[in-house]
């Protein structure tokens, strides 16, 4: 689906539900999709704030991002801590994440053999799966690296 034919659909969503279509809203999504990676809400007013000429508000930002989140375009794909980390997902293929407890990078992966043993799982148990994520905390290469050379 390409960004024009998802910002058609996510002004139907907000009609159906009652929302106003605002250009803000609107232009928030080109904002979003072009932002290119994981973040958490306050980054993302951040770029926006700081790349927008319109004069868009954090509060705008947030009930946008929340918008999206139900409508199904953004995703929360982990939380850590405090923290909550969030996707653009829309056009993307489903897929799981290794998080770096160290330096907070997120590697995304996906394996076939993941997912037909959580499909194996579910049939197992006579159960219907609605959606899952999956995240393993660890420590990255780089961050492991650096421990050992610091021996």
């Amino acid at each position: 689906m390409d960004i024009q034919e998802l910002k058609r659909n996510f002004e139907q969503f907000l009609k159906q539900r009652g929302y106003k279509v605002t250009k803000s809203r609107l232009n928030l999504v080109d904002k979003i999709a072009s932002y290119g990676s994981h973040f958490e809400i306050e980054q993302l007013v951040h770029y926006v704030v700081g790349s927008s000429k319109d004069g868009v508000s954090r509060s705008t930002v947030y009930r946008t991002v929340k918008l999206l989140q139900e409508f199904g375009a953004i995703r929360e794909v982990i939380k850590l801590g405090n923290r909550t980390i969030y996707e653009f997902s829309a056009g993307k293929p489903h897929h799981e994440h290794l998080v770096c407890v160290e330096c907070g990078k997120i590697i995304e992966f996906y394996k076939d053999e993941i997912e037909e043993l959580q499909d194996k799982v579910c049939q197992e148990m006579d159960f219907t799966p609605l959606h899952h994520r999956l995240e393993i905390f660890g420590i990255c290469s780089e961050c492991k690296s650096s421990h050992e050379n610091r021996r």
